[in-house]
């Protein structure tokens, strides 16, 4: 399976697998693996790319 969380680029939007409660979430950056993410239900949240596989939402 690729690495999603190295093409992940700010302006994407992303779920995360389990916090569904959390909503969608747009990328903010991605620098070595933590990628920041502004969730609409939880707020900025920095994620470990290496230890959570993100989910990428079609626009």
């Amino acid at each position: 399976m690729p690495d999603l969380s190295a093409i992940l680029t700010p302006g994407m939007v992303v779920r995360h697998p389990e916090q569904p409660d959390w909503g969608t979430g747009q990328v903010q950056s991605n620098i070595n693996g933590r990628i920041t993410v502004n969730f609409r239900e939880a707020g900025k949240v920095v994620i470990d790319g290496n230890s959570v596989m993100l989910i990428l939402v079609s626009s």
